[in-house]
């Protein structure tokens, strides 16, 4: 691409160095900095659905606002490389307005799946849970979740990091929980069911995310707690609320704290049980597979990704041809 031709309607995965760009980008987050003279700058992160870049504002005016995470903003500048990672030096933007033909579909990663489909998916299942107990226990952590699950992602910026994420997750997971019953009938299916549909609900208090699924930070009772532990003491709430004790609670709490699988990742205990071992297979198979999918689609065939932390390897997009070569 000739250095000086405009990338406007550009996405942030087609980006090269050199590039010219100007289009709306979605605000990530957002600080003012200083330089080693002393002088103002902003440091941004930038995102449409396909990715993140770096910018920088130079110069910046000490009397004007920080652009707010979750704002649209127009920017113009030039692709550059620093530390082997692209980056965006603007040299003008402003703020999104009414008028501007914004496309928020272009600039928010979105759950391939209405919300309202996936949330009438889960509540099916719940309905199907035999179990008194694990249903009702299930029902109250959904209603304790409340509507934000509509729209809430399942991570800052790994799996599932978008608008509806965490209902993307589960009901991913909930098609492979069934497909594991069939292979171990064995299993019991309303715990592995409930254990499905709560495990992950504890991220609502966990992440800070506005109502278009983009995650700024953590809070501080993710910082502080994590949504491990803080998922067992609303399960703890519920419970208390609902006069249930007893063997199901207790089952639900250990795959709760278990199913990140070791202490590594965040878990006290192993899984110690069927059910709980089923669930943190199916969790940590549906997360790779996103994070890989993901990788793969802002990656063009033939080539590699660059590296993904969660996974600490490079994935490469396979052409899938003979004449791969």
């Amino acid at each position: 691409m000739p250095e000086g031709e405009q990338m406007e309607n550009y996405s942030i995965c087609q980006l090269q160095r050199d590039m010219r760009y100007e289009g709306f980008l979605l605000v990530r987050s957002a600080e003012k900095r200083k330089d080693v003279k002393g002088n103002d700058y902003v440091d941004m992160n930038l995102t449409d659905r396909t990715g993140e870049i770096n910018c920088k504002v130079w110069n910046w005016d000490p009397a004007a606002e920080v652009p707010e995470a979750g704002k649209a903003v127009k920017v113009r500048g030039t692709v550059q490389e620093y530390n082997g990672r692209l980056q965006l030096r603007i040299e003008k933007w402003r703020e999104a307005t009414g008028e501007d033909p914004v496309d928020m579909d272009r600039l928010v990663p979105c759950a391939p799946r209405k919300p309202e489909e996936m949330m009438q998916e889960i509540r099916d299942a719940v309905a199907d849970i035999r179990s008194d107990a694990l249903r009702r226990l299930t029902e109250g952590m959904l209603e304790e979740a409340g509507s934000v699950l509509n729209w809430f992602p399942a991570a800052q910026r790994m799996h599932h990091a978008e608008r509806s994420g965490l209902l993307h997750h589960t009901t991913d997971m909930l098609k492979m929980a069934r497909a594991t019953l069939a292979v171990y009938p064995w299993l019991n299916r309303d715990l592995l069911l409930a254990g499905v549909i709560i495990h992950d609900l504890g991220k609502i208090d966990e992440l800070k995310s506005d109502m278009a699924g983009n995650v700024t930070d953590y809070t501080r009772d993710g910082q502080l707690i994590g949504h491990l532990v803080r998922g067992i003491t609303n399960l703890n709430r519920v419970a208390d609320r609902l006069d249930i004790h007893g063997e199901p609670l207790v089952l639900l709490e250990h795959m709760l704290l278990s199913h990140h699988g070791e202490s590594e990742y965040g878990s006290p205990k192993a899984p110690m049980f069927p059910e709980a071992e089923a669930l943190h297979w199916i969790d940590m198979m549906d997360a790779r597979m996103n994070t890989m999918k993901g990788a793969e689609d802002k990656t063009p065939e033939g080539a590699f990704s660059e590296k993904i932390f969660s996974l600490d390897r490079r994935i490469y997009h396979p052409k899938y041809t003979d004449d791969a070569e």
